[in-house]
This record gives C-alpha cells, structure tokens and sequence, in this order.
C-alpha cells in the first residue's frame, strides 16, 4: 500500500475565537498552507484558552487551560497518538502558563515528533526565568521561526542558538490591490476627511496618548483630519484594569477638544472589515513606546497595503520600514510626530512615494509567500525522528505532573450564592435553616486563593463573595461575627467558636498570595484592626491567629508587634495543653512555624532539635510519647510504621488520632524535604496514602 503523502501538522496555539494576535496569526497561517499544500496538508490545532467562554470548531481538537499543568502533559500524549508528522508552535511567553511559560516544556518534552516553533517575541535582556524558558523551547525544537533579521542575531549571541536551526519567515500579510482610499471612505461616512489609522488590541505600550497630543496641532495645520483609533482592549488589560487606559484617552480627548477629531471603534474587527478600514485610512501611525517589539502584524498590514506609514522606532517597525517605506520619529517625542504627519498630509510627492514603496516592499511578504516558505520548511526530507516520548523519570515527577488532578468547583457553586458559602447542606442540596457562618467562609477564602492557580473566572468571583464575607463580619473593635441567618441578620449571642483565628489565617493566606495586588491594603487594614485582640481568643483561635501573623510579618517585617509575645507566656501554654487536645494547632501548625519565623532561622522544622522545640512549645506531658515516634520513625522505623507509632502516641498522651497524625504528616514532610530531596513526593504519597 503506497504511504500517504499528506502532511499531518498539530498546532499549538491560541486560535479564534480568542481574540489575539497570535490566533490570527495561526488562523492565517493554516489557511496559508492549505493553498500551498494543494490538498495535501491536514491540520490539527491545540488551542491553548483562559476561559471556559469559547466554543471552538475545526480544526481545534484538543483544549489546554492555559495555567492547568497536566493538560500540557494530556496534550503531548494526545498529540503522540494522533499519528501527527510533526508540530507547530506559535510561542509568545504569555500565551502558556507557568514561569516565563514553562509549562510549554512539559508539553514538548514529552512529544515524539519533531518540532517547530515560530518565536513572536525575543528578549534582548531576559530574566532568568524568561531566559531559561526560551533556551529550552529552543533545545526542544528542530527549527526555530523568527520573523525579522535582528531576532536571527538575538537567538544567535544571546541564547546561543545555532544558526542552522534558526529560519527567517517574515510575517504574513494580506495581498490587496493598491487602492485609492477615496474609493473606501463612503463606506465609512468619511468623505473629505484626512484619515489617520491605528489599530489593534489596545494597551499602555500603543502610545495613542501621544498620538493625542500631536493631533492637536495636526488639527491646527489640517483641519479636515480625521484619527480613528480601531480594536478593542487586549483582555489580560480588561482583567487586570478594566477601561481605565480607553477612559484616560477618552477624557484627553474632551480636555484637547479633539471629540471632532477621534473616533474610537472599540470592537473587534473581522479581517473584512479590517481591510476596508486599512483601504480607507489615507495615513497608518504607530506611536508605541517601547522598543523592545520584533514582530507586529498591524504595522505589516498596513505596509502590505501600501498605507503612508509613520512609527517610533521600535524593532520590527526599523525592519520594515527601512529604505523609505516608512518615516520614523523619536519615542514619545508628540512635536515631531505631528511635525512629520503634516508633513507626509502636505506633500503629495512624498505621500505617494511611501506609499508606492511600503506596497512593493509587501509584494515579498504576503500570506501566499508565507505560506510557501512554511509549506517548503514543513514538508523538508531531513526532519529527524525525535526520540520517544520522555517518561517521568521517578514516581515523584509522575505525580508533580499526571497524577495531582485539577479540583472541582462543581459543589462549592451550588453551596454559594450572593452572601456566601452555606453552612450546612442536606447531601448536595444547600440547607438555608441554619444561614452561613464566618468559619466556613473563611476556609473558603483560603481554598479559593490556593485554588487560583487555575485563575478561571468563576474561582475570582467565588473568592471575592467569600472574601467580602469576611470583611464584613468584623466589628469596629475588630472582633468577628460568626452565625449569619439566610435574612442578612447575624445570630445574637453566638456560642465560642474559633471564627476569629480563621479569618486571620484566611487574611494570612491571602497576603502570602494574593489573586490581584491591589487586595493587600483591604486585607491588612482588616488584619490590623483585630492583631491586637489575639491574646483574648482560646487556644484554637489563638493558634490560627498566631499562623495568620507568620505571612503578615513576611510582607510587613517591620511590624511592632511580635507572634512571640503572644506564645512565650507560661500561663497560655499551660491552656493551650489543657489535655493536649490542640497539639495540631499548637505544636507544629502555629507556635512553631512562628517561632521560625520571628526569629529568622532558615532550617526546616525536621532540622530543628526535638530537644529545642520542646522547651519552648510542648508540655512535659507530651514529650516521652512524642520522643518515641519520633526516635521510631526517624531513627529505625520504615515509613509504614508510622501509624502504629501513632496510635502509641494517642494512647499515651490522650491525643485524638487524626489530629496527631496531621501534625506530624506536616511536621514529616518538612525532615523528607531535607532528607530525601529527590523522592519526597513519592515517601509523601505514600504517607499521605496512610494517613
């Protein structure tokens, strides 16, 4: 039977549709080489997403969230088995999640076919972990893509990369006819005006605020000139910042008395609609800010086009702009750009001359060519067979990598709604009887913050009901409420409960890792307000409490008052082990920990002596017992003795079972860490398991 000829491609890539540029891009591209593969190109995308909103079609076929690990790793053993030729990657170090994008070596790791990867952005000057990222992409992939001559030369000297893994393909552009923007203008309503474009997602780094200002005097020297600023706002912007940066333009407009003169189309565009407004702009400007951009798909559209094109200096513009096919002026430098604007509008000669030299210079650079040069790169004769998919090489990177699952937010929606978490459910049916409490809420604030590592939107708007919840149960004097009816009303005369050392541990866990930066100054006014209420608690609450201090004083080390003071006093002690029924809380959850860390000694738990931590923390009547598990398990047992030690110790010192255990399967994990640093997840799996 003859072997097919067909060339089966996977793509790994965002894809429409998401709106970005690096989707267009791979859209483009496919499309590209379904012409050039005349029937003989079968594509396969992997659409990397941050959201649950998209609905995709084919050609995706696989999903990766984008800060999810394992699905990276669910993605190479689906690409593995699909019988692909070989991969495709559209690498930008924002598109994938983990470090600088890390998480995208999980994937090409693993993969047994050969790779290659089109970079979007190079850094001249990466932090490590930028810099380590994008040498291990490049160690994984059998050629590398860079779209301009510099980015040759930056893969060369500072990543070291060998110039005959490295190729240069320019950056796909439309091919349209050279056209009078006149003919295009009705369609706009824009008869008789000047136009100047810019477009694309829009961010800080654009510039249009200095734009702004030079159309002031534009206006002044051309009064029929027309700016319109087209794309919507790039969405990690909307996220993080919401319209601020789109407000700021609009509200500059007003103050320049410019509203005749801008015109903002916040959407995002088709490529039909794109290229009516390209036809119809007589001026294209980028006046974005910094240089550091090697690639830029608007500012290619436009030279494709045959636009007069006027741009700072940034890197891909000095490419394509070189040898008249553009003008160039200074970074944020609003004189010369409306100098150089009025000048180009004025002089006809000049207009035309750029305009007729950006065209021919795109005729290179079409989808057509594009697609060509990656058809000719993919169907090459020597692409290696890359050696079989790399297995984890011990039980611990399985489980770092396959084996944690994601959780489920699937139970914790249906017990929420506006208010909060309910308290009580009858099975999975949420139970308004006995309302909410602060308890639980707070728990949920620390599951949700731990939880964000998958940052999909529900996990924020579950994280900022449980989170208001809690704001709103402290009292002026900075005490907490804890029983809330399902009417909004808190519960009078509440029994004692620990609500208030939760709420410190949840602010605690907060501060260590906040969602956005700009939740630490609520949660330290909040935590501020009740620190000093501390020595009043019982000893569970105290013990949370003194854990919610421990990253307070890492974010904050200059604060007055100190965990000790509230743990050294011998009269709390003696409470806190009234029965040594609060081991767990005391001895290696909170007073510990604190102890540690107040006094700014950086060794494990495990490597701190049994003898030392005990005059400090543990009552007498605790230690013999304690001694012996401890003598047992670290001196002769196996790990699998270890609960048989523990139910000795129970025995001995009336501490309940599970309670023991969690503190010292807490209190083990920190001597593995130093013992055993190359199998501790698999000794801790295997604890874990027993416990």
């Amino acid at each position: 039977m003859a072997k097919s000829t067909t060339k089966k491609v996977a793509f790994i890539s965002s894809f429409p549709p998401r709106r970005c540029g690096i989707a267009t891009f791979a859209s483009d591209l496919i499309n590209s080489l379904k012409v050039s593969g005349k029937g003989q190109f079968d594509p396969l995308v992997v659409a990397v997403r941050q959201n649950n909103d998209l609905k995709y079609t084919a050609p995706v076929r696989f999903e990766i969230r984008q800060d999810v690990k394992s699905d990276y790793i669910c993605a190479a053993d689906y690409i593995n088995f699909s019988h692909v030729d070989l991969v495709s990657v559209q690498h930008e170090f924002g598109l994938f999640g983990g470090d600088a994008g890390s998480y995208l070596s999980l994937l090409l790791n693993r993969l047994n076919v050969p790779v290659i990867t089109t970079l979007h952005t190079v850094l001249d000057d990466p932090a490590p972990a930028y810099y380590k990222s994008m040498v291990d992409v490049c160690s994984a992939s059998y050629k590398v893509v860079t779209m301009n001559e510099r980015g040759v030369a930056m893969l060369r000297d500072i990543y070291d990369v060998s110039e005959k893994k490295i190729e240069l393909i320019p950056h796909g552009i439309p091919d349209l006819p050279f056209v009078d923007s006149n003919y295009y203008k009705h369609k706009f309503g824009m008869e008789g005006r000047r136009t100047i474009l810019t477009f694309g997602l829009l961010n800080k780094n654009k510039g249009v605020e200095v734009m702004l200002k030079a159309m002031a005097a534009i206006v002044e020297a051309e009064p029929s000139v027309l700016y319109i600023v087209l794309g919507m706002t790039h969405p990690s912007v909307l996220k993080h910042d919401g319209e601020s940066y789109r407000f700021s333009l609009q509200q500059m407009v007003k103050e320049l008395g410019l509203q005749e003169h801008v015109i903002f189309h916040n959407r995002f565009v088709s490529d039909e609609e794109l290229c009516n407004f390209l036809c119809a702009a007589d001026l294209y400007v980028t006046p974005y800010l910094n240089r550091e951009q090697l690639t830029s798909g608007t500012l290619s559209f436009a030279v494709g086009t045959g636009k007069a094109v006027v741009s700072t200096p940034y890197w891909a513009a000095m490419e394509l702009l070189a040898n008249g096919q553009g003008r160039l002026v200074r970074f944020g430098d609003w004189k010369q750009l409306a100098d150089v604007i009025v000048e180009v509008l004025h002089d006809d000669t000049l207009f035309y001359s750029l305009r007729r030299k950006a065209y021919d210079y795109g005729r290179s650079r079409t989808w057509p060519k594009t697609g060509q040069a990656y058809w000719k790169l993919f169907t090459a004769k020597r692409a290696p067979v890359r050696v079989a998919a790399k297995t984890a090489s011990s039980k611990a990177e399985a489980i770092t990598s396959i084996e944690v699952p994601e959780p489920s937010l699937d139970h914790l929606q249906k017990l929420t709604d506006d208010t909060g978490l309910y308290q009580h459910a009858t099975f999975t049916t949420p139970n308004r009887k006995y309302g909410y409490c602060t308890d639980d809420n707070a728990r949920a604030v620390i599951t949700m913050t731990r939880y964000y590592a998958y940052p999909e939107p529900q996990s924020l708007r579950l994280f900022e009901t449980y989170l208001s919840f809690i704001l709103h149960s402290q009292n002026s004097d900075g005490s907490i409420r804890n029983f809330m009816n399902f009417d909004r009303t808190w519960v009078k005369n509440e029994p004692e409960n620990d609500a208030f050392g939760r709420v410190l541990w949840a602010l605690r866990t907060v501060m260590a890792k906040p969602p956005l930066p700009s939740y630490l100054s609520v949660i330290k006014e909040c935590f501020d307000r009740s620190v000093g209420r501390i020595g009043k608690q019982y000893p569970r609450g105290m013990a949370y409490s003194i854990l919610g201090m421990s990253d307070y004083l890492k974010q904050f080390p200059g604060a007055s008052f100190s965990p000790i003071e509230f743990c050294d006093d011998g009269g709390m002690v003696a409470r806190f082990f009234c029965g040594a029924q609060f081991l767990v809380y005391v001895a290696g959850g909170a007073l510990l920990g604190q102890r540690l860390s107040c006094h700014n000694v950086v060794q494990s738990p495990a490597e701190i002596p049994l003898e030392r931590i005990s005059q400090s923390v543990i009552p007498e009547c605790i230690l013999p017992a304690l001694a012996e598990v401890h003598s047992k398990y670290i001196d002769k047992s196996p790990l699998g003795n270890l609960i048989q030690c523990l139910g000795n110790f129970r025995t001995k010192a009336n501490v309940p079972q599970q309670a023991f255990r969690v503190i010292y399967v807490d209190w083990l994990w920190g001597h593995i860490k130093v013992t055993h640093p190359h199998d501790r997840l698999e000794r801790v799996e295997i604890l874990l398991e027993k416990f």
